[in-house]
């Protein structure tokens, strides 16, 4: 269909329609500048990733995987342990391991929940753990002697209920300290409970928290518990996690040997023989006289030091060689084997 001009269409066919989509979905090129003001080459430039400077990331990757095999054997021991104690199944499984703000991490905790408040001496901050109140429920039941069949209400708990669960509290806290007595012993302390995660404020809202979430399967009831830590509390412990690392990693430093240079040939150093006589009182020493005699016991030749500059270097043995007296070097001094001179005598 043309114009009345009949010059230019009214109507674009279909390869024009998927031109126009095709060009509309291309994204567009990025231009990225230089330092000296020039742009980059398109096939050379630099990858741009996007950083969000309001929740900034902590932790590289190599720190979070190594934080993840150790929570991966924390799951393992407190799932054999829990158990243990129940006298039945209670399966975990790592669900998430993931850094998020604090923000974030008290608005998406479900309501009603049980949030029990802790702390890890001598750690600074205080930590969130987080349980569904129907496997809270259910855990409750099991303890009082019952099957361990899930329990269908989902209710705020009461007084006693909070307190038998603590017990199940502490055991997780307990195996959570436990992985990291390789870097310092911790001791866990419960200091609270709340039922709503809105009103915490433990933290700063933009404080970044090491969240942990678990699959719990105990019976026929299957929710989540979950742990947040704040950064600035395990701070020291993953600083502590990466100097170990970097050490056992590091090249083996190789030690240079001293070389003899010829300049040395020509420096004079004063050497020494000194014993370690005996002690005078300084009223002993005020009456001394030219002509007097001082007895030494005859021993002490066998422990004579030899300093180099005044530091002592060599134990040996005095002796005469004709007409000079002359000592018998014996025994390297060293830190291991160290010699004190008082040089009360020379």
């Amino acid at each position: 269909m043309a114009n009345d001009s009949g010059s230019v269409p009214d109507v674009l066919d279909q390869s024009e329609i998927d031109r126009l989509l095709a060009g509309a979905n291309e994204a567009p090129k990025q231009i990225i500048f230089r330092p000296d003001g020039k742009r980059h080459d398109t096939e050379n430039a630099p990858k741009i990733e996007v950083y969000d400077f309001r929740n900034p990331v902590f932790l590289s990757e190599v720190e979070l995987r190594r934080l993840r095999l150790m929570h991966e054997d924390f799951i393992r021991y407190l799932s054999a342990r829990m158990s243990l104690f129940l006298r039945m199944e209670f399966a975990l499984k790592m669900a998430k391991l993931t850094t998020v703000s604090y923000g974030k991490f008290t608005e998406a905790l479900p309501s009603p929940t049980h949030i029990c408040l802790f702390k890890t001496e001598p750690l600074l901050g205080v930590g969130i753990l987080d349980i569904n109140p129907r496997l809270a429920l259910t855990l409750v039941d099991r303890m009082l002697g019952g099957s361990g069949h899930s329990v269908k209400l989902e209710r705020y708990l009461t007084e006693i209920e909070v307190t038998l669960l603590e017990d199940i509290m502490l055991i997780v806290l307990e195996e959570w300290c436990g992985q990291w007595k390789s870097e310092k012993e911790l001791h866990p302390a419960v200091i609270g409970h709340e039922n709503n995660g809105r009103f915490l404020q433990t933290s700063p809202k933009d404080a970044v928290m090491l969240a942990l979430t678990m699959e719990v399967t105990f019976g026929d009831c299957s929710e989540q518990i979950q742990i947040g830590v704040p950064y600035y509390t395990i701070e020291p412990l993953v600083k502590s996690m990466q100097a170990a690392r970097d050490k056992d990693t590091a090249p083996d430093k190789k030690v240079h040997k001293a070389e003899w240079k010829p300049i040395y040939e020509h420096i004079s150093l004063p050497v020494r023989a000194e014993w370690d006589a005996f002690e005078l009182s300084l009223r002993e020493i005020t009456q001394l006289r030219v002509g007097d005699v001082i007895e030494m016991p005859p021993e002490i030749v066998e422990k004579t030091v030899i300093t180099l500059n005044g530091n002592p270097k060599f134990t040996g043995t005095v002796g005469l060689d004709s007409d000079k007296v002359v000592v018998k070097l014996a025994q390297k001094i060293t830190q291991e084997n160290p010699v004190t001179a008082k040089r009360h005598g020379r």
